[in-house]
């Protein structure tokens, strides 16, 4: 029987990077988007490469909505074997004092809440399955260090981490692994458009690394995938960075 992993925000970016990655792996593809137009054209590549997905139209900030995926993933295909909690949003850069409540209740609703929603119910499922299952979180490198001007968004991958370490520890015994990953400076389709607008360049990006160059999505799909594989049964409550040195100075 094949497994199925659910990815949120899957169809742009690192998310869609990570179904590919786990579609080449022989795994069901189930992702989400609140945006009919990405879901079609997403589906459409997949198909263009020879793959199939689902995609639900889902918000992470509504609870029932997160419930329902997992529930329809499951009447679909009969398990989720790994979560890949993806979704998230950034600010703009901005002194801490300069920002604002709503977004920053934006920004935890989405990065924090949404996450939170995704584990839940990913364990409460994972633990009625004979195979349990595995989650992977998507931190950064924020989550780790204090940012500039990203004071916001940083707290809330600071509770990614916190959220995951927490459940990776009280789920140990039960065959749910944990882990997060914590991306550097990542040439999403967002920070390409940065670049193609004249405000950045690539070089600009890579300078914060020691490796002196911004990293791929397929960079983070492929740690992704590392950790929700059988290849690192031992590992759990790991935030592995991925970020070309950023975290060793």
């Amino acid at each position: 029987m094949k497994k199925t992993v659910i990815i949120t925000g899957g169809t742009v970016g690192i998310g869609k990077a990570t179904a590919l990655k786990f579609a080449k792996n022989g795994y069901n593809i189930v992702t989400t988007s609140r945006s009919d137009d990405k879901a079609k054209k997403f589906i459409e590549e997949f198909k263009q490469v020879g793959y199939e997905a689902t995609v639900y139209n889902v918000d992470v900030t509504k609870e029932e909505q997160v419930e329902k995926l997992v529930a329809d993933t499951v009447e679909k295909f009969g398990s989720v074997d790994v979560i890949v909690n993806n979704s998230g949003i950034a600010g703009e850069p901005k002194f801490f004092a300069q920002t604002s409540k709503y977004n920053m209740r934006n920004m935890v609703e989405t990065n924090v809440m949404g996450l939170y929603y995704g584990m839940r119910y990913g364990i409460l499922q994972m633990l009625e399955q004979e195979t349990k299952g595995k989650i992977v979180n998507l931190a950064s490198i924020a989550g780790l260090n204090g940012i500039e001007f990203a004071g916001e968004y940083g707290a809330t991958k600071h509770a990614v981490v916190g959220m995951t370490k927490g459940a990776a520890i009280e789920y140990a015994t039960s065959g749910i692994r944990i882990n997060a990953v914590a991306p550097g400076a990542i040439l999403t389709d967002i920070l390409n458009d940065v670049i193609e607008s004249g405000q950045l360049t690539a070089e600009d990006l890579g300078a914060i690394h020691p490796m002196k160059r911004p990293g791929t999505v397929e960079d983070i799909a492929n740690a992704i995938y590392f950790l929700a594989s059988d290849e690192c049964p031992f590992m759990t409550g790991v935030v592995l960075p991925v970020d070309g040195g950023y975290t060793a100075r």
